[in-house]
């Protein structure tokens, strides 16, 4: 290797790659988009704990939400989300000790448009789907239930901001357990820097219209895109605070933790 090139490598070591890093904002900013054409495997984790009406309840929670945009044509994707939860808590119900296991999956599907509304607004709406395949009658409702779900987003610079919404109504299942009619919010706001840290604040809040009870969690979360080997992943920390508790919710601090697996599409 001669001089010139041992020294613009070293300059390159130095300064880093600026290809590689935007290609990171960029992937970190397709991360904090519900609705790009990027496949994502995030794997999140949730303590919590002041469950129960003795508030000594503790909650671990992970969910397991793979994320899948499919072309349909050369108009409109359809990107596919799905909740998986295994959960772990005890001293919820009281009496009842601990439990462990899958809770009920959710599966939504947003029909997105390939180009946005008015320049800017990148939005999705669809079906969502609650599916009554928890292990154990405490960590799920054993309803079958459906409803509609939508996402309105804009990215301008390294901002993001959108709401994601869904109301889900129980259709089928055990005519012991009370019947679903569920609203939940997700507004949600990210800045992406250069060098692909997101910092992010959401809330995660849902409306229960047969008890008639909120619950909200303020959510703010520090991510940072990287890879492993060749596979990027996108590795997350942050803290909740429970805002308003329904009886069966938590009060007071929470910590999440999220791994993310990126699959760029081609």
């Amino acid at each position: 290797m001669t001089r010139s090139a041992l020294m613009a490598a070293a300059i390159i070591l130095a300064l880093g790659n600026p290809a590689m890093a935007q290609e990171a904002q960029d992937l970190a900013k397709k991360l904090a988009n519900p609705l790009a054409s990027l496949i994502s495997v995030p794997i999140q984790g949730n303590y919590d704990g002041n469950i129960g009406p003795n508030d000594d309840g503790e909650r671990l929670n992970f969910n397991i939400q793979p994320v899948i945009p499919i072309t349909l044509n050369e108009d409109w994707n359809l990107i596919t989300r799905i909740i998986l939860p295994i959960t772990a808590q005890e001293d919820i119900f009281p009496g009842a000790g601990d439990q462990f296991g899958l809770g009920d999956i959710t599966a939504s599907f947003f029909f997105s448009p390939q180009k946005p509304a008015f320049g800017k607004v990148i939005w999705g709406v669809g079906p969502v789907a609650l599916l009554p395949t928890a292990t154990d009658d405490l960590l799920g409702g054993e309803k079958w239930g459906t409803g509609i779900t939508g996402v309105a987003l804009s990215q301008t610079g390294p901002w993001t901001v959108g709401m994601l919404a869904n109301h889900i109504w129980s259709v089928a299942g055990d005519g012991n357990r009370a019947d679903i009619s569920n609203t939940f919010l997700q507004p949600f706001l990210s800045y992406t820097t250069p060098d692909a840290w997101t910092f992010t604040l959401n809330t995660e809040s849902s409306y229960d219209w047969k008890a008639e009870d909120w619950a909200v969690p303020v959510n703010f979360q520090v991510s940072k895109l990287t890879r492993i080997g060749k596979q990027p992943v996108s590795l997350g920390a942050g803290l909740r605070y429970w805002a308003e508790s329904s009886p069966n919710s938590p009060e007071g601090w929470g910590v999440r933790v999220i791994l993310t697996f990126l699959y760029p599409k081609g």
